[in-house]
């Protein structure tokens, strides 16, 4: 699945372990570990802003190499989104997600167009482009991320594309105890999003491992839908492939429609870039 609709992002070249990449007027250059085929074009010849370097020890930091704002907009059909590169190499956006935002957004527009409201739980919300999209298309979401950080960002999102402020619910806290205390206090959504990372580690020590995990959150998550949607997971774990997300929610979910999919950039010499992978799970209406 290729992301649709990009106004200022491309991706002007790949390979050799990155990707350059132009966001709006700013050119940056990233690993990603992904493209392992010689590269595309002469990364020597573009004048980029930045390039990310990685160290030794595993971190890295961004080279600067002309003037560039510490934050700039790009525009994703109707959208604005906040773009700020981190010392993590990210920008504080996953234009891949774009696939997800056009599929989720058509089924909660409609729901709209009904006079439903669909809830929506989007759990490792991040940086909220997705809620600020499916708020927009006037879902009510509850948008979860441990990182208050994060959260902050997301409400800036959210702000940007002027979202109603009664579709929206920001909690930081860990996702998991979230859903638990969740499912005590009898709350429903009618749809699930999330999109955990490959590792992580909790304030009390707690150790998150995708391949160990996803599997119990998925069955947890479950027993908060009501009237349900849809439930969507996003991966970037290597090596986790699409059946096995098809897989997790076919056996924790009801009867439905499922799919998945590679999550993939179009560039600029025609090939698509991978950038992980995400299941969807719809009720049969």
């Amino acid at each position: 699945m290729l992301a649709p609709d990009w106004k200022d992002y491309k991706i002007l070249g790949s390979g050799d372990g990155l990707k350059l990449e132009l966001w709006k007027d700013i050119m940056l250059l990233r690993p990603d570990p992904q493209a392992i085929w010689r590269a595309t074009v002469d990364y020597g010849k573009f004048d980029c802003h930045a390039r990310y370097e990685r160290d030794r020890a595993g971190g890295g930091r961004w080279i600067v190499n002309k003037p560039m704002p510490d934050e700039w907009q790009v525009g994703w059909r109707e959208y604005s989104f906040y773009v700020k590169p981190t010392g993590f190499k990210h920008t504080g956006l996953f234009p891949e997600q774009a696939v997800n935002w056009s599929k989720l957004s058509e089924i909660v527009s409609s729901s709209a167009k009904n006079g439903e409201t669909v809830r929506i739980l989007n759990l490792f919300a991040y940086t909220g482009a997705s809620t600020a999209v499916l708020s927009k298309c006037g879902a009510h979401v509850t948008h979860v991320d441990a990182a208050k950080g994060m959260v902050e960002r997301a409400q800036l999102n959210c702000r940007l594309n002027k979202v109603p402020t009664e579709n929206t619910r920001f909690i930081i806290d860990d996702c998991k105890k979230f859903v638990a205390r969740e499912i005590k206090r009898g709350k429903k959504y009618n749809a699930v999003i999330m999109d955990p990372p490959s590792y992580g580690r909790g304030a009390g020590g707690e150790v998150w491992r995708m391949e160990d995990d996803i599997y119990d959150l998925v069955k947890l998550t479950a027993s908060v839908l009501e009237d349900a949607e849809f439930f969507l997971i996003n991966s970037y774990t290597t090596g986790l492939q699409p059946q096995t997300i098809s897989n997790i929610l076919t056996l924790n979910l009801p009867r439905g429609n499922t799919e998945a999919y590679e999550v993939c950039l179009p560039t600029e010499c025609d090939i698509a870039l991978p950038c992980g992978c995400s299941g969807l799970w719809r009720q049969n209406k």
